[in-house]
C-alpha cells in the first residue's frame, strides 16, 4: 500500500495510560485535580507579583513569566486528554496533533530558556551584587524574555514544518496521552533522517547549552558563597537561589528519567507514565517550591488576598444598599 500523507484527511489515536474502563474515572479525577492546582497556583504567583510593588524585580519578573509558560505548557496537553476520557474517544485530528507538537515544543524550550535566564540572574545577584541593578535593568530583562520567545517560536515552527513533510500510513496509534514529537516521527512511513538530525541538533543547542550555562552559573555562585565569611551570609546568599535550583533539578532530572525510561523499555505506556513527571508534576510543583520558603512572595500573596477580600466586602456592601 502506498503511504499517504495525512494532512487534512486522517487522524491519530492517543492510547493514553490505560485502556481499562474502570481506571478512566480515577485518571480523569487525578489529572483534573493536578491541572486545576497547576493553573490556580501559577496564576496566584502572577497576580501576587503584579499586585506587590516590592516584587517588581528581575527575579520575580522571570518567575511570573515562568508561571505563565507553565500554565500554557500544561494547557497544551491535559485538556485534550480529559476531553478524550470524558467522551470515551482516543481520536485527535492530524491538524490537532501538529498543533500540539508545535505548542508543546514551544513551551518546553521556553521553560528551558527561562530557567537559564533565571540562573544568570542569580549569578549576577550573588557574584556582582553592587552592579546587579545596572546589569539586570528592565530593558535587558524584557529583551531576554523576548529573545527566548523568538527562539522558541522559530524552533517549534521548524520542527512542525519538518513533520508536515513526512508521510504516514492509514492507521496510527500513539502510545502517549498527547502528540509527542518523537512518537510521531517513529510512526512515519517515509525516511525521518532529517527530522532526527534536527532533533539531535536542537537537543545539543537548546538543552545542552542552557544546561551548561546553568551549571557554570551555579559553579560561580558556589565559589562566591564559599568566599563569604559569615555563616548567616552564606545561608542568605544560598537561600536566594535554592528554589530555582530545586526547579532546575526537578525539570532536568525528570526529563532525563523520561529519556532513559523510553530508551530502556519497550512498554507502550511506560514513556507516557514517565513523562507525567515533567509535563504535569514539575509545573504543578513550581508555585509550592517558590512560595513555601519565600517571605517576599508570601507577603505578595497576603497583599493579594487582602485586596480581594476588600473588593468582595465592598461588593457585598453595595448589594445591601437599597
Amino acid at each position: 500500500m502506498e503511504p499517504k500523507n495525512l494532512t487534512g484527511v486522517s487522524e491519530f489515536h492517543l492510547l493514553g495510560f490505560s485502556e481499562e474502563p474502570e481506571l478512566q474515572p480515577l485518571i480523569f479525577g487525578l489529572f483534573l485535580s493536578m491541572y486545576l492546582i497547576t493553573v490556580f497556583g501559577n496564576l496566584l504567583i502572577i497576580l501576587a507579583v503584579s499586585s506587590d510593588s516590592h516584587l517588581h524585580t528581575p527575579m520575580y519578573f522571570f518567575l511570573s513569566n515562568l508561571s505563565f509558560v507553565d500554565i500554557c505548557f500544561t494547557s497544551t496537553t491535559i485538556p485534550k486528554m480529559l476531553w478524550n476520557i470524558q467522551t470515551q474517544s482516543k481520536v485527535i485530528t492530524f491538524e490537532g496533533c501538529i498543533t500540539q507538537v508545535y505548542f508543546f515544543t514551544l513551551f518546553v524550550v521556553l521553560d528551558i530558556l527561562l530557567l537559564t535566564i533565571m540562573a544568570y540572574d542569580r549569578f549576577v545577584a550573588i557574584c556582582h551584587p553592587l552592579h546587579y541593578t545596572v546589569i539586570m535593568n528592565p530593558q535587558l530583562c524584557q529583551l531576554l524574555v523576548l529573545v527566548s520567545w523568538i527562539i522558541s517560536v522559530l524552533h517549534s515552527l521548524l520542527e512542525s514544518l519538518m513533520v508536515l513533510k513526512l508521510s504516514f500510513c492509514t492507521v496510527l496509534e500513539i502510545p502517549h496521552f498527547f502528540c509527542e514529537l518523537n512518537q510521531m516521527i517513529q510512526l512515519a512511513s517515509s525516511d525521518p533522517f532529517l527530522n532526527n538530525i534536527l532533533i539531535y541538533f536542537a537537543a545539543i543547542l537548546l538543552v545542552g547549552c542552557p544546561l551548561s550555562g546553568i551549571l557554570y552559573s551555579y559553579y560561580k555562585i558556589l565559589s562566591s558563597i564559599r568566599g563569604i565569611s559569615s555563616a548567616q551570609g552564606k545561608y542568605k546568599a544560598f537561600s536566594t537561589c535554592a528554589s530555582h535550583l530545586s526547579i532546575v533539578s526537578l525539570f532536568y532530572c525528570t526529563g532525563l528519567g523520561v529519556y532513559l525510561s523510553s530508551a530502556g523499555t519497550h512498554s507502550s505506556h511506560s514513556s507516557a507514565t514517565a513523562s507525567v513527571m515533567y509535563t504535569v508534576i514539575t509545573p504543578m510543583m513550581n508555585p509550592f517550591i517558590y512560595s513555601l520558603r519565600n517571605k517576599d512572595l508570601k507577603r505578595g500573596l497576603k497583599i493579594l488576598f487582602e485586596e480581594v477580600a476588600r473588593k468582595c466586602h465592598f461588593v457585598l456592601e453595595l448589594k445591601k444598599c437599597p
